[in-house]
């Protein structure tokens, strides 16, 4: 397949990128790690006139720990960036194995985190945690720059909330009481398969003990949704095994899946009840059960 001709464009800052995006409008695309627009371009799924690289863009890629404000990670930061990093597997390891259980090692080493959220695939790995977190979003264009909870940045299948002209360029995540979090998902193959059903979860608790938690599922809505039912039924409780089933049925119940060719409805509900144990369980480091096993720890 012949790809149709376009303009390059490899603005150095972020200002520079969201001129040409406001100049061009709709006729231009963004072009990060390149994973998804590519094989759009090579199908002729899109055919812009204009491509707008951040790749020489240094003030989006980067990972830091900033004093009063969190953890701050550049919307250009790849895949591999973030498994590599040691102060996400520091402070939130669940980041760096969410960003593994992507694809393979090529795409990881291109794919970029802001790529990932702005595409606001349903079955993405990264929101799920991210939003665990309590992670915002910095989206500058040419009207100056913007804050957004993670939470209310998805508005759709491959929807997002931002604007033409915008780039995203960091995502901070708030220094907080989290003592544990954890991503887990279930796919058709071992590895680097997409989401069949993903549940992240971030709790602050004493051993057992939940203080309090967050659910975040993926794949089983049209966005990443907070089951809030499910976190208020494990908020200071013992995280005893009925408990979590507990939990688990009704993180069930809340999701919205649909059937199509990799699961139907009732499987995926089904896989949230024993995700979300399975990923509350490693959130508060608790030995791991498997239905109709012993423990495995």
């Amino acid at each position: 397949m012949v790809i149709s001709d376009f303009d390059y464009y490899r603005p150095s800052t972020v200002n520079e990128a969201c001129d040409l995006l406001a100049r061009f409008g709709n006729e231009a695309k963004v072009l990060a790690g390149g994973t998804d627009l590519l094989p759009k371009l090579k199908n002729e799924l899109i055919a812009p006139r204009v491509l707008v690289s951040l790749k020489s863009i240094s003030e989006i890629r980067g990972i830091s720990h900033l004093p009063e404000q969190g953890i701050v990670i550049g919307a250009g930061v790849t895949h591999n960036g973030l498994v590599n990093s040691s102060l996400l597997q520091e402070r939130y390891p669940a980041i760096s194995e969410a960003a593994h259980s992507m694809a393979n090692n090529q795409v990881r080493n291109l794919g970029t985190i802001g790529g990932n959220l702005v595409n606001a695939l349903p079955s993405a790995d990264l929101p799920p945690i991210l939003i665990a977190l309590d992670a915002f979003l910095t989206m500058t264009g040419p009207a100056g720059s913007r804050t957004m909870p993670l939470g209310e940045f998805f508005v759709g299948p491959q929807r997002s909330a931002i604007l033409p002209d915008e780039i995203l360029e960091k995502i901070t995540i708030p220094d907080q009481p989290t003592t544990g979090s954890a991503y887990i998902k279930f796919g058709l193959r071992r590895s680097g398969a997409l989401a069949v059903v993903g549940v992240a979860a971030g709790v602050v608790a004493e051993g057992a003990f939940v203080r309090s938690a967050r659910i975040v599922l993926g794949a089983v809505a049209p966005t990443p949704i907070r089951v809030r039912v499910a976190e208020d039924l494990l908020a200071g409780r013992e995280a005893t095994e009925e408990v979590l089933e507990e939990v688990g049925r009704a993180a069930a119940l809340e999701c919205k899946p649909i059937s199509d060719i990799r699961a139907s409805e009732e499987y995926r509900r089904d896989m949230v009840r024993v995700f979300t144990k399975r990923a509350l369980r490693k959130a508060l480091h608790l030995p791991t059960i498997r239905e109709g096993e012993q423990y495995d720890s």
